[in-house]
């Protein structure tokens, strides 16, 4: 169309004619409008926890109340993604996510909670549609794939919820989209944008859940195998630019975004919640509430007197404090052999009084810090007394209760028997700057070696028996190698004793300390923390009734139910297009067949197609097979519950091929026009039976209409299906 403007210039006006050029691909706005009409119709509907809505719910209310947590599954792009459209609608935080089913409040915006996946799987249909075509197959192919992925049940179920596959789906082939456009944009001014868009696309995929560092690891060997390429066609400065910049674009500038999750994540959560007790006590003094308003302002350094709580660094099998009670260990355990009979010594989950200690000196009598206080320093010898009970902490050369390799760890008390006392402990502090280094308090990580027989004062993991109150074990470990958590010990509470005596002693345990010293931890120490306890710490893992294996996943012998109406036979089931399955499972099949015949003869000398097509064919491969590959086969190898919509993925990828391996049999191994008419039969009439399979379960996508029970029996087209039947 051809716009006029005027231009000023020196007071004469003169017209100049512009020419704008605008292209609309009419079939790509149709089926982006087709799937924000199949994801977004009635997302507000129903108005109850669908599934994880459950478990995503929790963590949404903990973003909009500021407080901090941790999720072990995956880092907190996601949530914060999720939490973007709950203050969007000015969700409050306050609902209970206790159940699946329970009816959401006024307060709730279901909307809005849902919006963002809904139009994260709506989108993904266009860029499906875009790389397919940057694939070099051609529009038909494209709007083939955007047809099978509009009416796949499974991806729609997953979109229309507070859930994030579909997210992490956008991102994975924005990602794939992007690289193609860059590899593909030789002269184009936007080849540098494309390829910062896929560094930026993977970090989000890995940032919203794990499984994105699957196909970010593929798209990194692609990078590298299109950089090898370049480095015999150019000169050596030419070379290390175009390794440079895709490093940058492509290591470097996801590490960062990453980092910037966490960043803004911990920023944003800064008040003390339920999950603080995974983290390490200065962790926890970093936060606002919680451990910070206890600890605030204690001295920093722990000198001789010193009334201490002894945290364990590890948070397995649960953070706890060494603690003591006016119970004995029993004279003969369970199974025959003797103990002490001292007064028992445990780790305690919980905190209580009898958690507190004194830091004595062995040369002298006092219990109270003198003045000026007299650090103790990294190899130091001290005593522990008990602060309740008076008993000094001890070890002797006897088999511990539940771990017979280790020694036993007690209270001691004179018996008058041929056993002294050995309560003589030497301090190492493990994160030591120097040799002389005092002990800090939260700061230092500390080992306590026994003087006598060099064992470590360590927390086993075991629980004692009834007679210890099922409390955890606590030993002396004589073979204790390396830097393990299990045998180091912080100082968490701490006040300067003042008091003597007894009873005076045991009153100022009982009060709480008061001061106003304010230690943080830096943002990467944070950040290191939190991401090794997700790494490392996961919540036991128990068998699901809708848990499922990677191999029922293949032929879908296996469904999970989201929602059923409390009073009706309507309900929403994650179950998928069962034609799209079949036929994406024989396109696999079929693609590998190409490739394994064209191969030898490719060797041979004999090529059947040319040499566009061949390339065309295997970067086809490279990214629909090998992105169902990586997004699959890793799951074989993960212990832990594993469910339906974990494979949707690697789904995804497996549908994109099917329309690349129709057109390239329909090109160059069909070659009658009654062969091709044939085969466009075949075509047609799959995709009718793709409709109709879709159409026949969308009582189960939407959650509406209420079938009846004949219906639903209908539809339960594998024996394996869990369809919920209301009886009347």
């Amino acid at each position: 169309m051809q716009i006029n403007e005027y231009v000023y210039s020196n007071m004469q006006c003169v017209k100049l004619p512009i020419s704008v050029t605008v292209e609309i691909n009419l079939l790509l706005v149709a089926v982006t409008v087709s799937a924000l009409v199949t994801r977004l119709y009635g997302i507000h509907l129903p108005k109850a926890v669908v599934f994880d809505e459950v478990y995503y719910g929790q963590f949404l209310s903990l973003y909009m109340k500021q407080v901090f947590f941790i999720d072990e599954s995956g880092p907190p792009f996601g949530h914060m993604i999720l939490a973007l459209g709950a203050y969007l609608g000015g969700f409050d935080g306050n609902f209970v996510w206790n159940r699946i089913g329970a009816e959401y409040t006024s307060n709730v915006p279901v909307w809005s909670l849902r919006v963002i996946p809904a139009l994260a799987g709506s989108f993904c249909i266009p860029l499906a549609y875009l790389l397919v075509v940057q694939l070099g197959y051609s529009h038909s192919s494209a709007l083939g794939a955007c047809v099978l992925l509009l009416m796949e049940n499974s991806l729609i179920v997953q979109s229309r919820f507070m859930l994030l596959e579909s997210v992490l789906i956008f991102f994975l082939l924005l990602a794939v989209l992007s690289y193609l456009r860059f590899y593909k944009a030789h002269n184009s001014s936007f080849r540098w944008f494309w390829l910062v868009t896929c560094g930026v696309s993977c970090a989000c995929g890995i940032g919203v859940k794990y499984m994105g560092v699957f196909t970010y690891f593929l798209l990194l060997g692609l990078a590298a195998v299109h950089t090898w390429h370049v480095i015999g066609d150019r000169t050596l400065s030419h070379v290390m630019v175009q390794i440079l910049v895709r490093f940058l674009a492509l290591v470097v500038l996801p590490v960062i975004m990453y980092l910037g999750f966490f960043y803004i994540h911990l920023t944003l959560l800064y008040r003390s919640g339920p999950h603080d007790q995974m983290m390490s006590s200065a962790f926890q003094a970093s936060l606002e509430g919680g451990l910070a308003r206890i600890t605030q302002g204690q001295p920093l350094d722990v000198a001789f007197g010193s009334q201490v709580t002894l945290r364990t660094v590890s948070s397995k099998p649960v953070p706890c404090w060494l603690h003591s009670h006016k119970a004995n260990y029993p004279v003969r355990y369970e199974n025959g052999r003797g103990s002490t009979h001292q007064q028992q010594v445990t780790c305690y989950p919980f905190k209580d009084v009898n958690n507190w200690w004194i830091i004595k000196d062995p040369g002298r009598h006092s219990l109270v810090v003198s003045s000026p206080p007299r650090p103790v320093r990294h190899g130091d010898i001290i005593q522990l007394l008990h602060g309740m009970t008076s008993r000094y902490l001890n070890t002797h050369d006897v088999a511990a209760p539940m771990s017979p390799h280790s020694q036993e760890v007690s209270g001691y008390i004179d018996f008058n028997v041929s056993m002294p006392a050995q309560n003589l402990w030497r301090v190492d502090i493990v994160n030591r700057e120097s040799d002389r280094e005092i002990w800090k308090t939260i700061l230092s990580e500390v080992r306590l070696v026994h003087v006598n027989t060099s064992a470590v004062l360590k927390l086993s993991g075991a629980s004692l028996p009834e007679w210890g109150f099922k409390q955890l074990e606590v030993v002396g470990d004589k073979i204790y190698k390396g830097y393990q958590q299990s045998g180091m010990w912080n100082v968490e509470e701490h006040r300067y004793g003042r008091s003597q005596e007894q009873k005076e002693r045991e009153l100022e345990l009982k009060s709480p300390t008061h001061s106003d010293i304010k230690r943080n931890l830096t943002f990467i120490a944070k950040f290191l923390e939190l991401q090794w306890k997700m790494l490392t710490v996961k919540n036991e893992e128990s068998e699901h009734k809708y848990s499922s294996s990677p191999l029922e996943w293949i032929t879908m012998d296996t469904n999970i139910a989201y929602w059923l109406h409390p009073s009706s036979n309507a309900q929403i089931q994650l179950i998928g297009n069962i034609v799209n399955w079949t036929i994406a499972n024989l396109s696999l099949v079929v693609y590998c067949l190409m490739i394994l015949t064209y191969l030898p003869r490719r060797r041979r000398k004999v090529e059947d197609i040319p040499q566009d097509s061949w390339e065309q064919l295997v970067l086809a491969g490279v990214i629909c097979f090998g992105g169902w590959a990586v997004n699959y086969l890793p799951f074989f190898l993960m212990e832990k519950t594993l469910f339906l919509y974990h494979y949707l993925p690697a789904l995804t990828f497996k549908i994109l091929q099917i329309p690349i391996v129709i057109e390239h049999l329909y090109i160059h191994v069909l070659r009658s026009p009654a062969q091709r008419k044939a085969f466009g039969g075949v075509i047609l009439a799959v995709l009718c039976s793709v409709y109709v399979s879709y159409h026949n379960l969308s009582p189960l996508t939407y959650g509406q209409p209420a079938l009846s029970s004949d219906e639903l029996a209908a539809l339960r087209w594998r024996e394996s299906w869990d369809i919920l039947l209301r009886k009347r």
